[in-house]
C-alpha cells in the first residue's frame, strides 16, 4: 500500500468576474506522505491558504477547481459534492486555523464541543466520548483535564485554545491535517510549543500534515520537506535542508536572506524589491520576474515549471539552464 495521503496534481483554482477569470493557484502539484510535514510558505498573496482551502473543499463562491485532481489516500476527492465532502472533513481531514476561537463555540464547554465531534465521526458513546475528549486533552497538553473540560473556551489562554482546537482536529484520527497559519497569533514561547506538539503528534500518528504560514523560520524548524509559493504557483520545492540551506529560486533565497536567525553571518538582512502581484496583473512569463534581479528574455516570455516527474527543485529558467535565460 503506498504512503502517499496527499496528491495534488496540475490544481488550478479560479474566480469568475465581470472583467475575466482570475486564478489564484495555477498549476500545484504535490504529496505528502504518512508522518510526513509539508510547509507551504510564501508572502500574503501567494495562494497557500487557497491551496489549503481548495483541498479541504472549502473555496468561497464563485471559487471553483477548474483543473487538476486531488486524491486523498488513493481516492479523488476534489469532484465531491457538499454532502459527500462534508463526511471527508473532520473524519479523513482536520483543520487547524490562525484564530482558535473561529473553530471554538464560546457558549458551550470545550468538552462539550469535543465530545459532539468525537460522537459526529465515531461510534462511540457519549460517556465513551467524554474519556475520549480527555485523552485528547492530555495528549496535546492541557493540565488539570478533569477540571479544565467543563471551562468554556474565554477561560483558557490563547496557547491553550489552540491546543483544544488541535485536539478536535484529532478527534477521528484523521489521515490529513492542513494546518493554516496555527501559531500566527501566538507568542515566540507559545509558538514554540504549539509547532513542537505538530511534530510529535504527527510522528507518533502518522499523520500527514500541510502546515501553512508565511515564517520560513516556523518551516525550518518543524517541516520535513516545503514548497515555496509565489503569485499562485510552485516557485520551488524540496527537503527543508535544501530549500533552506541551498535555495535554487531568486524568491526562495530572498525569503531566506531576510530570516534573522538564518542569517547570523551577516548584519544587514536583505530585502525584496517589490510586492506580490495581483491576480488581475500577474507578469508574464516567470511572475517573480519584475523583482528578480537576475531575470532574462526567456524569464520575461515563457512561464517556468518545476521539471521531471517528481515535484522536487525550482520553477526558475536561471536553476534549470543557467546563463541562458
Amino acid at each position: 500500500m503506498s504512503d502517499i495521503v496527499l496528491d495534488v496534481q496540475g490544481l488550478r483554482v479560479e474566480f469568475p468576474t465581470r472583467k475575466g477569470v482570475l486564478t489564484a493557484v495555477d498549476d500545484i502539484s504535490l504529496q505528502i506522505r504518512r508522518g510526513e510535514i509539508l510547509g507551504v510558505v510564501g508572502e500574503s498573496g501567494a495562494g497557500k491558504s487557497m491551496t489549503g482551502m481548495a483541498i479541504l473543499g472549502l473555496l468561497e463562491p464563485p471559487g471553483r477547481i477548474a483543473a487538476g485532481q486531488i486524491r486523498l489516500s488513493g481516492d479523488r476527492i476534489d469532484n465531491l459534492d457538499d454532502r459527500a465532502m462534508q463526511g471527508v472533513r473532520g473524519r479523513r481531514i482536520g483543520a487547524i486555523f490562525q484564530d482558535p476561537l473561529t473553530s471554538l463555540n464560546p457558549l458551550f464547554k470545550v468538552g462539550d464541543q469535543l465530545v459532539e465531534t468525537i460522537r459526529l465521526h465515531t461510534d462511540l458513546t457519549k460517556s465513551q466520548s467524554r474519556d475520549r475528549a480527555r485523552e485528547l486533552m492530555r495528549e496535546v497538553g492541557i493540565p488539570a483535564v478533569e477540571e479544565r473540560i467543563d471551562n468554556y473556551p474565554h477561560q483558557f489562554s490563547g496557547g491553550m485554545r489552540q491546543r483544544i482546537v488541535i485536539a478536535l482536529a484529532l478527534c477521528a484520527e484523521p489521515e490529513l491535517i492542513v494546518a493554516d497559519e496555527p501559531t500566527t497569533a501566538l507568542d515566540v514561547s507559545i509558538q514554540a510549543q504549539i509547532t513542537a506538539l505538530l511534530k510529535r503528534l504527527c510522528r507518533e500518528r502518522g499523520t500527514a500534515v500541510m502546515l501553512v504560514t508565511h515564517d520560513m523560520g516556523v518551516i525550518a524548524e518543524t517541516a520535513d520537506r516545503v514548497a515555496v509559493m509565489y503569485a499562485g504557483r510552485l516557485a520551488e520545492i524540496g527537503a527543508v535542508e535544501d530549500v533552506v540551506r541551498r535555495p535554487s529560486h531568486p524568491y526562495t533565497t530572498g525569503l531566506m536572506g531576510s530570516i534573522p536567525s538564518l542569517r547570523k553571518d551577516v548584519e544587514e538582512l536583505q530585502m525584496i524589491p517589490g510586492s506580490m502581484p495581483r491576480l488581475d496583473a500577474i507578469p508574464q512569463g516567470c511572475a517573480f520576474n519584475p523583482r528578480c534581479a537576475h531575470a532574462g528574455p526567456k524569464c520575461r516570455a515563457e512561464v517556468p515549471r518545476i521539471p521531471g516527474s517528481t515535484t522536487t527543485g525550482a520553477a526558475c529558467w536561471l536553476a534549470m539552464e543557467g546563463a541562458t535565460a
